[in-house]
This record gives C-alpha cells, structure tokens and sequence, in this order.
C-alpha cells in the first residue's frame, strides 16, 4: 500500500532521538550527563504553575476560540509593544500549540508547491521539515564559524530566485547563540522588501542575551518590512514552560487569517489553562526571566573557557540562547579505541557509549564537523560532563 510521499520524506527530529537515547540510558542506571536538552532546566515559577491551578477550579476547561483567548492576546499585544516597539490589532496575532506549531502554520498558509524558502546552515532542525510540509523547497545559505555564524548579505542575495518566497530568520539562534545587529538586520530588511520576499522571524530566544547584546525584532525596522514580517515567539524558553506548549505568532491580517482557519481544522484552540496561566505570565515582572539569564551566562562563560582549553577543539562564546557549538575539525578521522570518528554522528554515538555524555550532532543541524551543547543544565553537571569531554577528547589517537 502506498503512503504519502511527503510524509516518507520527512526525517525525524535528530535532537529527540538523541535526548530520547541518553533518557533511556539514564532510566537503565548510566550516569548519564546530558547536553542536549532545548529547554530550561529551571522550574516555571511558582506563580504562573498556580494561575494554572486556578484555571482549573474555576473551570477554565471548556473550549476557546481557535485562535486563542482575547485576554491572552491582550497580553501578547502589550508585550509586542512594549518589548519590540510593534503595533499589532487582536485580529493579527494568533496563539498556538507551540512556536513550533506557529511555524507549521505560516508555511502552510504563506508557500506553494515549489516555492523557495532560505535558511542559515547550520539550522534548527525542524525549519526545513516544516517547509517541506508546506509543499516548499529549503534553501540554505551557509552561516560560516568565521563570520560569527551568521548570514552575509552577498550570500543571500546569491540565494534568491523568482521563487523565493521567504527567509527564515533566527536571532537569538538556536543551534548557534548568534545575535544579529540592527544594521544586519536591516540589509536583511531592505533585501526583503526590494525582493517581496517573507520574513520569518523567530523570536522565541529573545530574552536570553547576554553582555551588551540587544533583542530587535526585524519587524519594528519599518512597516514595509512589518508587513512581509511574520513574527515567531512562545513561552517556552524564557517561562521555562516548554511542556505547556504555548507558542504565538503576529503578522499581516490575511496570513493570520488563514492560519487560524487552518489551526480551528488541525487542532481547534491550544490548551486552555495554559493559555490562562501564559496570560498571567506575560503580565507579570520578568524577575524570573533574569535570575535564569544570570544562571546560563554563569554557566556560558565557564563553558566557554572549558572547551577552549581542551586541545584540539574549540567554540565561540555565543551571544544568545543558550547553545554553544563545538568545532570537532581537528578530530575527524581520529579513533577511540579503534572506533573511527569520521563525523559528527560517529563523534555523539561513540562519545554517549563510551564516556556517557549526551551531545548533539551537528549534522542534524547541516553542519556535520560541530556537536551542540546546550548549558541549560546545572553547573555541576556542565563540569562533570566537560571533564569527561576532556578524558575523551584527548585519548583520541
């Protein structure tokens, strides 16, 4: 029996796979140390998890509109405005199951059968699935190590066709930590309204910048660029509420139109204590938000100069998020007890089985000679699982 085609071509979340791996070795007595996770290892505050509570004894259980709530739209319209200088009616934002799932909603309504859609390498895996679910065609511009791992502008412009339809764009980066600038971003910006082109724009790192960095939103550069700009962000990483899957998006009245039509068909509305306890957090001090950005800076910063003292090896200290990505170049081809690294892939299996560090390959990213790390992991932990990187690193022969 024949199954969908696009579906057979859809591959599965590396990221996950790998995570799912080191759980279950975890669950089987291992000590694992895992530097994968994509979340926060920090608890949503205390308030918002009882504002979720609340929702439930008062009954908040039933139905919403498909879109999402007014009064959480309220809120995410004050934040708009208040953290991105952006102007949004209600009608114009639209709350999901997820920023993923703001994503698979954009694609679906804004590509054709054959449209383009380019994307920095190395990339957040689901970006070029999710375009392939919406019948588009990824595109993708290599963000070099030396140019910060960010998109040259000469390099874009080389990318574009007449059926470039959208760029995806992700500052703070993920796997990466790159940060554009507001000059960056506004070639980007002027490329995209001479070209008509869509710009993506994910968000959902906004909060986690360090040192001097600045958050700007693409979309506050003008309104040309505001109307071709559809603007990602969620709850997930800076209210450590990733399992309440509450992501949102804000663009051009006719695109959130048709994504709402299609999300009441997928899905109808996201779950309705969460969106009520996502109000509530969206309306509150961000006091938490900065005591987790000291911890991860504490946590970058060591990290940093941990894998940049071990030879053979090296990163760059990232601006954002809360990723670091390993260059492996010097190793490839080397072996650990006859076992031949001649990869990233290689590299994470043999590195889990053999010293039980979980990292990520970056060749589910599109760059196969780094490994991703994330410190969104106790200290403790970042040190134990450094060390043993270290051991491994330098038995390699």
């Amino acid at each position: 029996m024949n199954l969908s085609k696009k579906g057979e071509k859809i591959n599965a979340s590396m990221t996950l796979a790998l995570s799912a791996k080191a759980n279950q070795m975890k669950a089987d007595g291992h000590d694992v140390v895992s530097f994968g996770a994509g979340e926060p290892d920090f608890n949503t505050p205390k308030h918002i998890s009882e504002a979720g509570k609340e929702a439930i004894d008062k009954g908040i259980t039933k139905y919403t509109a498909a879109s999402g709530t007014v009064e959480l739209k309220k809120a995410i319209q004050k934040k708009f405005k208040e953290d991105n200088n952006l102007d949004y009616e209600l009608d114009q934002i639209i709350v999901s199951n997820g920023a993923k799932h703001s994503l698979f909603n954009t694609f679906q309504t804004i590509l054709n059968p054959g449209d383009e859609v380019i994307i920095a390498r190395p990339f957040w895996v689901s970006y070029p699935e999710t375009v392939k679910l919406g019948d588009g065609v990824p595109v993708f511009v290599d963000a070099k190590e030396e140019n910060g791992f960010k998109m040259k502008i000469e390099d874009l412009k080389k990318a574009i066709t007449d059926k470039t339809k959208a760029i995806i764009l992700n500052s703070p980066n993920n796997p990466t930590g790159c940060l554009y600038t507001k000059n960056e971003l506004q070639e980007i910006a002027d490329l995209a309204v001479e070209n008509e082109i869509f710009v993506v724009s994910d968000e959902i790192y906004e909060e986690l910048v360090y040192d001097d960095g600045e958050h700007i939103s693409i979309a506050s550069l003008g309104e040309k660029i505001k109307e071709l700009t559809i603007v990602i962000n969620g709850m997930s990483k800076a209210y450590a509420m990733t399992g309440w899957r509450i992501g949102f998006a804000a663009g051009p009245k006719k695109i959130v139109k048709i994504m709402s039509n299609i999300q009441s068909h997928a899905t109808s509305n996201p779950n309705s204590i969460a969106q009520y306890a996502s109000k509530v957090g969206l309306n509150s001090s961000k006091k938490v938000t900065k005591e987790m950005l000291k911890a991860f800076e504490e946590r970058r910063n060591y990290m940093v100069d941990k894998v940049n003292s071990i030879e053979n090896i090296s990163c760059r200290k990232p601006e954002g998020a809360f990723y670091v990505m390993i260059n492996l170049e010097n190793i490839i081809g080397k072996n650990y007890n006859g076992k031949k690294i001649d990869g990233s892939m290689s590299f994470a299996e043999i590195l889990l089985e053999e010293s039980k560090v979980a990292v990520i390959p970056g060749k589910a990213f599109g760059s196969d000679k780094f490994v991703r790390l994330s410190y969104a992991t106790s200290l403790d932990d970042i040190k134990k699982g450094l060390n043993r990187l270290e051991e491994f690193v330098n038995e390699l022969k």
